[in-house]
């Protein structure tokens, strides 16, 4: 027989090695070049060190080299030393003995005659972090502040700077602070000096809480010698330095406006720097220095409107949104001194997406009576865009004119010809529009119900459009003759609105066309009560409930509740606070000004998503819920009955009900298929009778549970779920259609966590927002260590939960997966 084949394997790239013998050769080949000093023998250095970085960098521990590349430092070659101290910086701190072997050649090295080493050699030396070594820091920075070449005594600044976070004391002991001030204030060399102030302001800021004298030196900064004193060597700085020293200046409160004009007439040409950062950090200062001066602030943004307008149509689509984002809070602050600007702010072919949108919303707040015509001509150009998000932020724009302008008619018209267009997305996006205009100009009302009565509300598929269609059915039900049965359509297909906006807009219409046109419009409202009775939303649920108590107590009194008398509504809801917008202009040159909120909303965690939601577990921020959330399965959640009806009516209707209380609200006919508490008809014959309901009441069965035990305190580490999620294949995939009640107790956050507890199954991290909730929960078998992991995407609108499930044994998959179903029926259940 044959003998077998060899199988053929690829030959190690020559960055990887073979295996932990070639680690083993270069310590060999390295030890043999340590004393050598034939010729070629750096260039034969530099090859195997080249080899140790490669192995470093792609996570191979090479630690085991570090004396023989220590020994092999002994080099003039400047080459070998960067490679040499980028090996020590990456080892020292973590191999801190070792770390020892590296002080002498580098305190050696620090003295070297070329200036470039000795920098080199210093930052090294001050990079190792090792608490211990800080004793051999003291000297080579000392010597390396009082260097002649500028770059070593740059160096030694940010030395400085990492000896006070290693060792505070030490830094504050030997007096660096002190040192650190006499060279920003007379070092020739502007670096350094920027250097040094960066240093200083990070170490007496830290120092400040705990010092008197590092409080007064940090106040010393904003003195104004020292002010004026930056601000003369301006000039003489990188970009980087040249913002340090602006937000230094910031901070400086000037005497008088004197001195205000002379700080204003040295920063003067910085306003032309080809630099972005200068110019923001130039025009913050500007801004902040003539707060108190009106008429001069006037006139600084009428100085700083062409250098902001010059940096947005130059540079990268990423600096233009930046800069274009702090032109947008100049704009919102003040618009009518941008208002002859207005064609600066048009949307070019070639921008991208988030930079239109911002210019749209300033084209918004710049408009007037006198470029109105000019800018809404422009925005209906834009509503024919083939770019759908464009085109429907152009129709909000021409909406948002049309509220803060008074002559308004041909605004009006431009929005009906848009609902000509036969475009859906044209046509959502005017409807709401014309709500809020009918809102605030019920004068307009005629013109626009004779267009909106066209509309066929089966084109009409985005709820937002559906529920503004809907109002003005019911607000203008005598106007529009087909309104009831355009309602009562709608009413029909109520299982298949998935929107709870539109279903709770229906209830309100349905209630308004009643009370105005009550024999075409009855069947219509007593169909639309039951159907919300049934709903498994509880907004939708308890508003018809009260609509029907209140039907039930008086007629006239559910007339003046759901249609009193409306006044015209003169101004909109802001949607952020005047004080949030003068925060974010306190942060002018920050993120907050492109994330347009203040900095506490996006740094603080009481702001920020307690999970960072994601279709992928790796990017779903993952923790062990807290022990103290934890509660037994065995929960009774108060009935909404309970909760709606009195303390005497519950007294006084308290029977052999299926939740301990009965109250007079019909069901929907034989279409529902949920159960609810018996219908007393003594004490709601009347209302009955006139809505011509039905009673039939329908239980839906709950599966049996499954023979499948766990382990009620099963523990599971979040990055072994990871790793478990990652490895394992999904061994069930099903949906699952959930009880409504189940549903609607998901509105309090914790009640599936903690009802999945209560069956030994554990939610190990959750996210999502309304209608979509995503759950990663765990679980284990009682007397084994299998574990099934479960992924559960519930959707609230359609009731539908989709269930992913991988277990270590899949053969139990499917009596797990029935265990897990049982569960989720019993869910807001008594």
């Amino acid at each position: 027989m044959a003998p077998p084949a060899q199988s053929q394997r690829p030959s190690p790239s020559p960055s990887q090695p073979s295996g932990k013998g070639e680690v083993s050769d270069l310590k060999m080949q390295l030890r043999q070049l340590a004393g050598s000093r034939a010729p070629g023998t750096d260039d034969s250095k530099r090859d195997l060190y080249k080899k140790v970085i490669s192995y470093m960098t792609i996570g191979i521990d090479v630690s085991s080299l570090f004396s023989e590349m220590v020994m092999c430092s002994a080099t003039s070659d400047i080459v070998l030393k960067k490679m040499c101290y980028l090996y020590v910086g990456n080892y020292a701190k973590g191999n801190p003995d070792i770390a020892l072997l590296t002080i002498n050649f580098l305190q050696k090295d620090c003295k070297d005659e070329d200036p470039m080493i000795r920098g080199l050699a210093l930052r090294s030396l001050c990079s190792l972090r090792v608490a211990n070594l800080v004793e051999y820091l003291v000297g080579p920075l000392g010597l390396g502040l009082k260097d002649g070449s500028s770059y070593v005594r740059m160096v030694a600044t940010m030395g400085v700077l990492k000896l006070y976070h290693i060792s505070a004391a030490t830094c504050i002991d030997a007096d660096f602070p002190a040192m650190l001030k006499h060279l920003m204030l007379n070092d020739p060399d502007a670096q350094v000096v920027a250097n040094c102030l960066s240093a200083l302001q990070e170490i007496w800021s830290l120092e400040a809480s705990q010092s008197e004298e590092a409080s007064r030196e940090r106040e010393a900064l904003l003195s104004k010698p020292v002010i004026y004193y930056f601000l003369n060597r301006m000039k003489e700085f990188s970009e980087w330095a040249q913002c340090l020293v602006l937000e230094l200046v910031a901070k400086y409160v000037p005497s008088d406006s004197n001195e205000i004009f002379d700080m204003m007439n040295l920063l003067e040409d910085r306003l032309q720097h080809a630099n972005g950062a200068v110019v923001l950090a130039t025009i913050k200062l500007f801004l902040q220095l003539t707060l108190s001066m009106t008429d001069v602030h006037q006139q600084v943004y009428e100085r700083i409107k062409a250098p902001l307008l010059t940096l947005v149509s130059s540079g990268s689509p990423e600096q233009s949104y930046a800069v274009l984002s702090h032109l947008h809070l100049l704009v919102m602050r003040a618009p009518m001194l941008f208002s002859s600007d207005y064609k600066h702010f048009y949307c070019q072919y070639n921008e991208s997406f988030y930079v239109k949108k911002l210019k749209l919303e300033m084209l918004t707040a710049v408009a007037n009576e006198s470029n109105t015509y000019e800018i809404v001509t422009e925005l209906c150009e834009y509503a024919a865009n083939v770019d759908i998000p464009i085109a429907r932020e152009s129709i909000r724009a021409v909406g948002k004119i049309a509220l803060q302008q008074y002559d308004v008619n041909a605004i009006v018209d431009r929005l009906l010809q848009f609902l000509e267009m036969e475009k859906d997305y044209v046509t959502a996006e005017t409807l709401v529009l014309v709500k809020d205009l009918l809102r605030k100009y019920p004068q307009w009302s005629h013109d626009c119900i004779a267009v909106v009565g066209n509309i066929s509300s089966k084109n009409v598929q985005e709820p937002k459009a559906k529920a503004a269609l809907i109002w003005m059915l019911g607000e203008y039900a005598q106007e529009m003759q087909d309104a009831p049965y355009v309602l009562e359509t709608l009413i029909d297909n109520w299982d298949d609105e998935n929107s709870a906006e539109v279903r709770l807009h229906l209830l309100t219409a349905v209630m308004k066309c009643f009370l105005r046109r009550p024999p075409e419009t009855q069947k219509a409202l007593g169909a639309a009560l039951a159907a919300g009775l049934a709903d498994f939303h509880q907004d939708v649920h308890d508003r018809a409930l009260f609509y029907y108590r209140l039907l039930q107590h008086s007629v006239s009194v559910a007339e003046n509740v759901v249609n009193p008398p409306k006044q015209a509504v003169s101004v909109f809801a802001d949607t952020q606070s005047s004080e949030i917008k003068d925060r974010i202009f306190d942060e002018f040159n920050s993120l907050s000004v492109v994330y347009q909120k203040p900095s506490y909303m996006f740094t603080d965690k009481e702001h920020r998503g307690a999970f960072s939601f994601s279709e992928e577990l790796g990017n779903l921020s993952i923790g062990v819920e807290d022990s103290s959330n934890v509660v037994s399965a065995q929960i009774v959640d108060a009935s909404d009955n309970d909760l709606l009806l009195s303390t005497s009516e519950k007294e006084e209707n308290r029977g052999p009900s299926s939740n301990g209380s009965a109250y007079s609200a019909p069901s929907y006919g034989a279409s529902s298929n949920h159960q609810f508490p018996a219908h007393s008809p003594q004490s709601s014959l009347a209302i009955d009778d006139l809505l011509g309901l039905g009673l039939a009441i329908s239980s839906n069965p709950e599966p049996l549970p499954p023979s499948l035990t766990l382990n009620p305190r099963a523990v599971l580490d979040p990055s072994a779920f990871q790793q478990k999620w990652r490895q394992l294949p999904i061994s069930v995939s099903q949906d699952y259609t959930m009880n409504p009640h189940g549903v609607a107790a998901l509105t309090t956050p914790q009640s599936l966590l903690r009802h999945m507890q209560g069956h030994s199954i554990h939610c190990i991290a959750s996210g999502g927002q309304a209608p979509n909730f995503k759950y990663f929960f765990f679980a284990q078998k009682a007397e084994e260590s299998s574990t099934f992991l479960v992924e559960c995407v519930i959707n609230s609108s359609s009731c539908k939960a989709q269930l992913k499930i991988k277990a270590d044994d899949e053969s139990t998959s499917q009596a797990f997966s029935d265990l897990f179903q049982s569960a989720l029926s019993t869910l807001g259940t008594p």
